[in-house]
């Protein structure tokens, strides 16, 4: 038998972790899963490409049944000690919410118990007395509170798979089981937090087939507020429900079936005697299941809360990616505090959702207002008050033709330096501005809009024909619509996948809605490419973004008065006064932060009624309007909008990395590949290429680096190989060696270091055309002897002339 010493890691975890866990009777292809990729790894943005970082993996993961984690495994080769890697197992059990963390460097284990049921919290066990499943079991109900028969059965019951091979992703396993437990517990109002983009639907479907396949939930109700939400909901996730489903339509009501979806609209008759719900008795659903639940359910005077009131015996289990909290409107207080919150950050962090860059546009008379000169008139002749408008007035009170335009002309623009056919949404201030975006639109990019007419339209709530075009947006393979202008009917539950831009030209104050609206670009496709997404910020809007709110706790509304906050006139409206959403069809529930356009300016007129039509806008012309500033912001290693110049953010960067330029120019000529040396930086955020576009030159990684942190002399890409090729050191080589090597020189010259250090270079031109990869290889002696001559080339580019 080899020396234990001269083992790499997966020969421990291949010879003496994998034999332990056979011994103590686990059941290997059921319960032991071995290097397990749990995260996708996060995705860089690098200039106009996108890479990504590295995936978490743990070694072992030990499993009840499929989706019940008991433990993880952590394994070290022998020259560590036995415990070396319990800290990475203890984070990653963390991550993955078990109870148990092993440590092994093929001598015996350390084991950690998270749940208090050891008699010690660490402790040393020999290969031949690893723990059972049955007692990693026992510490997994103690950590989860699981203390009767019965509770064990529910939160033990078996995941729906229907053979696709799909499974949870380890976040929305944590929340099924969390959910099912606490039900299991007897717990009756649950809330979920989960970003937009990671699953909700498909999370809820577990939830819900496990606890109506044990036989503990017999008939679900799951509760939306569009119908696009149960339409999707309908098709996709829920689907193997099969013929036990059903659909509530037109307020008719059959109880033959077991799962039901239904809108709010569609069991409550407004200004009719008997609401559609009450056809059911109060204890006829074991289960409500309320999707978007900040949109207003757990309001307490709410029309909707009424219907969970009414089945107020069940189960209700709230779902939203923005939990709302108001002095009027508390989901924690209806559900209590979330059981399980997964955060935009975390999904970027992990590569489960896309990430994005900021472009802010600052037009002049948004960031100095605008007056109109004296005797100014509007398109109808009537002279335009005299005042100061500012954003807050344009396209709500004022509308100026030339900024309309400009918006259609800056977006137009980006489209076309990327690709014309990105999937783009427009968010507008109402549904006027959006039919006025669109037809700006339409007249910036004339060609594509004669080549077909649904290249960019409107999606609004009045607009029947654009609300027909909504599956086609979100359709991956359907071309057209590309561009959608919109105003609210697209803010929440479109699972737009390929969405690529978003432009906001709306005053979004709502937290809220401003998760939501940033939502539809966090879906990951990598089949169409999609794998980052475009803000374009024409409002400051993203100012959100710095707000803790964003990404952490529920927003509060602030008691404030002044025209930058909503007022008590704008949260507590006259009373009994309803005003219906256009878009939805809805009443408004004034207890939530209302958008502007929905917010009532009654006029009191003495002895009549209270008038709550806004007064009409005022469309202007011939008024200059013009770019003050643009700006790029990206993400930081943080998952934070750097605030200060790029090059700025990057020269801190590069000299926390490196002591000094001697440091650099040393790690860098020492390194075997520059590639490893680039992809350190990337994973702390770094990203030299981005400045590339801001650099008139074609430049090397390396002399960007120099160039920002030392202010050192830049060569091209170009030069540095002409430099090459000049000093003649090459000559040594052979005729078709040395076409080799000028061919990887010209490589450099077009495209940088990191291809020229990969060997799938060989397979294409002009290589192809010197002969096969392996052909390649042994012009030069063979694969060693190939990559030693890179190694030698990298010498010779980075060496001075």
């Amino acid at each position: 038998m080899s020396n234990k010493k001269d083992l790499s890691e997966r020969d421990i975890c291949t010879q003496f972790i994998f034999p332990a866990l056979v011994k103590a009777g686990w059941n290997v292809e059921k319960q032991v899963r071995e290097e397990v990729f749990f995260t996708d790894g996060r995705i860089f943005v690098k200039g106009k490409k996108t890479v990504r970082g590295k995936r978490k993996r743990a070694d072992f993961i030990l499993y009840l049944k499929p989706n019940i984690p008991l433990a993880v495994i952590e394994a070290k080769d022998n020259n560590h000690s036995v415990g070396a890697g319990l800290q990475q197992a203890l984070e990653y059990a963390e991550i993955l919410d078990v109870p148990v963390a092993f440590s092994s460097n093929g001598d015996g284990f350390v084991q950690h118990d998270r749940s208090g049921f050891s008699d010690q919290i660490e402790k040393e066990l020999s290969l031949d007395t690893f723990p059972s499943s049955a007692e990693l079991w026992k510490m997994y109900k103690k950590h989860k509170n699981i203390e009767t028969p019965e509770q064990e059965e529910i939160a033990s019951f078996d995941y729906f798979f229907d053979g696709s091979g799909r499974a949870p992703r380890y976040y929305q396993q944590i929340a099924i089981n969390r959910t099912v437990e606490a039900v299991a517990r007897g717990q009756n109002r649950i809330l979920l937090v989960m970003a937009t983009g990671t699953g909700k639907t498909y999370t809820a479907f577990q939830i819900i087939y496990r606890l109506w396949k044990n036989g503990r939930k017999k008939r679900i109700l799951f509760l939306a507020d569009r119908n696009v939400l149960i339409d999707q909901t309908r098709r996709n996730d829920f689907k193997h429900f099969k013929d036990r489903m059903t659909v509530i339509k037109k307020k008719k009501i059959d109880k033959a079936f077991e799962i039901y979806l239904a809108l709010y609209q569609g069991l409550t008759n407004y200004n009719e005697d008997k609401d559609a719900y009450k056809e059911f008795s109060p204890d006829f659903f074991d289960l409500v299941v309320v999707d978007e639940c900040h949109r207003g359910s757990a309001a307490a005077d709410s029309a909707w809360r009424a219907i969970l009131d009414y089945f107020r015996s069940a189960t209700h289990i709230g779902l939203t990616a923005t939990p709302r909290e108001t002095r009027e409107i508390s989901n924690i207080g209806y559900f209590g505090e979330p059981i399980y919150t997964y955060t935009l950050r975390q999904g970027i962090e992990d590569g489960f959702l896309a990430p994005y860059k900021v472009l802010r546009v600052g037009f002049n008379i948004d960031l100095e207002g605008w007056r109109p000169e004296t005797g100014k008139t509007d398109k109808d002749g009537i002279e335009v008050e005299d005042r100061i408008y500012n954003a807050r007035d344009f396209d709500k009170n004022l509308v100026i033709d030339e900024r309309t335009k400009l918006v259609a002309k800056k977006v137009s623009e980006y489209l076309r330096k990327t690709n014309r056919y990105d999937k783009t949404i427009v968010f507008c201030v109402d549904i006027e501005h959006a039919e006025r975006m669109r037809q700006a639109i339409a007249n910036e990019n004339q060609d594509l809009t004669l080549e077909n007419c649904k290249y960019v339209m409107r999606i609004t709530g009045d607009d029947e024909q654009g609300k027909r075009e909504v599956d086609n947006f979100i359709n991956p393979e359907e071309r057209y619509p590309v561009i959608a202008t919109t105003s609210k009917l697209m803010t929440t539950g479109v699972d737009a996948q390929t969405c690529k831009l978003i432009v906001l030209d709306s005053n979004i104050r709502s937290m809220t809605e401003f998760k939501q609206i940033i939502g539809r670009g966090t879906r990951i496709n990598e089949e169409y490419d999609k794998t980052s997404f475009a803000i374009m910020d024409f409002r400051n809007v993203t100012n959100l973004f710095a707000d803790p709110a964003f990404d952490g706790d529920p927003v509060m509304i602030r008691e404030v008065t002044g025209e930058d906050e909503l007022t008590d006139q704008d949260i507590h409206p006259e009373e009994n006064q309803e005003i219906i959403d256009p878009e939805t069809g809805q009443p408004v529930d004034f207890k939530e932060e209302i958008p502007d356009e929905y917010s009532p300016q009654p006029d009191i007129i003495q002895g009549g009624e209270i008038v709550s039509e806004p007064p009409p806008k005022v469309y202007v012309a011939g008024v200059d309007v013009s770019v003050l500033n643009e700006r790029v912001q990206h993400l930081d290693a943080n998952g934070n909008l750097i605030t200060e110049s790029l090059k700025d953010y990057t020269k801190k960067g590069i000299v926390q990395e490196f002591q000094s330029l001697d440091d650099f120019l040393t790690r860098w000529n020492n390194a075997h590949k520059k590639k490893a040396i680039i992809e350190e930086l990337e994973s702390q955020g770094i990203i030299p290429e981005n400045l590339m576009s801001g650099v008139k030159k074609d430049l090397d990684v390396f002399d960007l680096i120099c160039h920002i942190a030392w202010d050192m002399p830049a060569l091209t890409r170009r030069e540095r190989a002409e430099n090459v090729k000049k000093r003649n050191y090459f000559t040594k080589y052979g005729e078709k060696a040395r076409k080799v090597i000028e061919a990887l020189l010209d490589k450099y010259a077009d495209e940088g270091i990191e291809n020229i250090e990969d060997l799938a270079i060989l397979r294409i031109e002009p290589f192809n055309q010197i002969g096969t990869p392996t052909e390649i290889v042994q012009i030069f002696g063979g694969r060693e002897q190939y990559l030693h001559v890179i190694e030698e080339l990298e010498y010779e580019l980075y060496t001075a002339a």
